[in-house]
């Protein structure tokens, strides 16, 4: 049995560059509390002011954020954004949980074969992992 979550790297997000309109969608690498990784097929400069939307919940989760770092991985770049809004934390910690949920949907169809509800993938993923999820606090 895995001893930790492994992020989930298939869900998409939407991303837009305020200062000039530029849309993305593209693949997360992780989010967290303090905010999120993802891969571009676009260097985003340090500082670049981010809308993220993940519309995988409903209503989408959308905030803004800021690039803290960009490093080249070919054929894409791995960014890593900071979340502005500090009152989004909490609402980031449970579309991280939704996000990880899915993923196990769709892993265990792919791995097993077996189609899950949401209601279905949440309840077994909280069974398994949820005592492995890191809290807010630490």
């Amino acid at each position: 049995m895995r001893h930790y979550i492994r992020h989930p790297a298939d869900i998409p997000i939407g991303i837009t560059t305020p200062e000039d309109g530029h849309k993305m969608n593209e693949p997360l690498s992780n989010i967290s509390p303090g905010g999120v990784a993802f891969r571009s097929q676009t260097k985003l400069d340090i500082g670049t002011s981010l809308n993220i939307c993940i519309d995988l919940v409903n209503p989408p989760f959308e905030t803004r954020a800021r690039v803290v770092w960009c490093q080249p991985k070919a054929p894409y770049y791995e960014v890593g954004a900071e979340l502005i809004d500090k009152d989004s934390v909490f609402q980031a910690r449970m579309v991280e949980q939704i996000c990880h949920i899915e993923h196990y949907r769709k892993e265990v169809l792919r791995a097993e074969g077996r189609s899950l509800s949401g209601r279905e993938a949440a309840l077994e993923w909280i069974e398994k992992y949820a005592d492995l999820f890191p809290s807010l606090d630490g």
